[in-house]
């Protein structure tokens, strides 16, 4: 089997630079997935395993094969600064697919960070670079590549599962300390728009907590807590 490489998904880049202005409000995969109604939040084993920085930006996304782990090397091929490489490795948990070499290109090509459902290692390296890795676990024991170098077979930019959620190229990814949080690329106009009026509205309530508010004034003034 060949790699399938597809060309790279368009972005509305203004809009995502909305979203990536966002950044320093608080638990925002937690508002991303409540303007979602709960939807789109990634299993909880995906969390962040080198430094905690908030990602932000459109999903590239990678597909590997089960049972054969690759490197996925090929993703350099396409990656434009402020992607975010997210991985369907099966929730492989034994082998890595992503180390320290792989975190300094990533660095070097601007990429925002990396969402895995799979292994990553070297985290410590990640960590020396300040390049973000949210992975389902984290493991010495590298992938094939190391040793042979195979880097083939490996899908890209094809509709993926990551943390039990549906993934497609361009899909807006936040992921925080919190969790890993998606949304599709098609409703992000009216999604940021509700966003923004609910980390507004957080904001508001945290205010009146300060003064003193009580949990029933709190409900009738916005209506939940």
């Amino acid at each position: 089997m060949k790699n399938i490489v597809r060309e790279h998904a368009v972005v509305n880049e203004e809009l995502m630079d909305k979203f990536r202005a966002m950044k320093d409000v608080y638990s925002l995969s937690c508002i991303l997935t409540d303007v979602q109604e709960r939807d789109n939040v990634m299993r909880h084993t995906i969390t962040t395993r080198s430094v905690n920085r908030r990602v932000i930006g459109p999903a590239l996304t990678v597909k590997l094969t089960a049972g054969d782990i690759v490197d996925c090397l090929a993703i350099f091929e396409l990656a434009k600064p402020g992607d975010v490489v997210v991985i369907d490795a099966f929730s492989e948990s034994e082998t890595s697919i992503w180390g320290g070499l792989m975190s300094g290109l990533a660095k070097a090509a601007g990429v925002a960070g990396v969402v895995i459902d799979g292994s990553a290692r070297d985290t410590d390296e990640a960590k020396m670079l300040d390049f973000p890795i949210y992975s389902h676990a984290v493991c010495p024991r590298a992938a094939h590549t190391a040793y042979d170098g195979r880097k083939e077979p490996i899908e890209i930019n094809t509709p993926i599962v990551c943390g039990g959620i549906i993934v497609r190229p361009g899909d807006l990814i936040v992921a925080d300390e919190v969790g890993v949080t998606v949304a599709p690329y098609e409703d992000l106009e009216a999604i940021y728009e509700r966003c923004v009026e609910q980390a507004e509205k957080e904001e508001l309530t945290r205010q009146e907590i300060l003064k003193g508010a009580t949990v029933d004034e709190l409900l009738a003034k916005f209506g939940r807590i």
